[in-house]
């Protein structure tokens, strides 16, 4: 959990707080901060009061988006931090077109994968 940068904040278009997050999916809170402990999610510490918050766009359907999970752990394993990996997943692509973040949302997660994969080479 990071401190966000105020030009990643500006590529986020929505944030939900931890609460946010537990209310949707019916658990307590502590479930979703395991769920971020353990690289499921990413949150930052952003706003006045520095809450955790996690981008509106990883869930979906009152769940995690299918695929984030397996690209964050990509990401992470080329090396990315928390805050690379908002900027990548959050930065327009022309190729998919859109955002990965999108992409995801969308039920691309295949072509997300791929470009995250050569991102190693």
């Amino acid at each position: 959990m990071t401190e966000i940068d105020a030009n990643i904040d500006g590529l986020v278009p929505a944030w939900l707080t931890l609460p946010d997050i537990a209310e949707q999916f019916g658990v307590e809170v502590t479930r979703v901060r395991q769920l971020v402990k353990e690289g499921q999610l990413i949150a930052v510490r952003r706003g006045e009061n520095r809450a955790l918050h996690v981008p509106a766009d990883f869930i979906q359907d009152d769940k995690v988006v299918k695929g984030l999970v397996g690209t964050l752990t990509l990401l992470k394993d080329d090396g990315f931090t928390d805050e690379e990996m908002l900027e990548w997943l959050f930065t327009p692509d022309e190729t998919l077109p859109g955002t990965p973040a999108q992409a995801l949302r969308e039920n691309r997660g295949t072509e997300v994968k791929r470009r995250a994969q050569a991102l190693a080479v």
